[in-house]
């Protein structure tokens, strides 16, 4: 990640990443460096793939600390929407897709984004193709799977 380059986060998903940093230093990564010690100290670990997978998932995991610190020492929070009724990062809107299921969505910078949670990353394909738009909209999103068409029914 460039120095230079801000990480625009809502307030919300500033606490989201901050909470995950928390949990992989005090809990996962504790708790994975002492069942690698274990292992080390209980046998020999030159053909352990159990031992190989540790040493990996804690590679992984300490790249994701070092991601989500360089996320938030880059972070800049935005406050919700833009005000003038179309969508913007932060903007909570619902849409209407093609079998007329409504959801309300909240467009956010990729670090934050969850399909659980409804949260669509401004740089998708449905976040691109929603990005500007105003209640009465249609948005229609290009995926590899087919186009698919959403309705803006309200942008808060």
């Amino acid at each position: 990640m460039s120095t230079d380059r801000k990480v625009r986060l809502t307030p919300e998903g500033k606490v989201r990443l901050e909470n995950e940093l928390k949990h992989l230093n005090t809990v996962r990564m504790p708790e994975l460096s002492q069942r690698i010690q274990d292992a080390t100290e209980h046998g020999d670990i030159s053909d352990n793939s159990e031992y190989e997978e540790m040493k990996e998932e804690y590679m992984h995991l300490e790249s994701r600390v070092y991601e989500l610190t360089q996320t938030l020492e880059h972070a800049e929070i935005i406050q919700a929407g833009s005000g003038d009724g179309t969508v913007q990062l932060g903007s909570k809107f619902t849409v209407r897709d093609e079998e007329g299921i409504e959801e309300v969505w909240i467009l956010v910078n990729s670090a934050e984004a969850s399909s659980s949670e409804n949260r669509v990353s401004a740089e998708s394909p449905a976040g691109k193709a929603l990005h500007g738009k105003r209640a009465g909209d249609d948005a229609t999103v290009q995926t590899p799977g087919g186009a698919f068409t959403y309705s803006i029914i309200d942008v808060e």
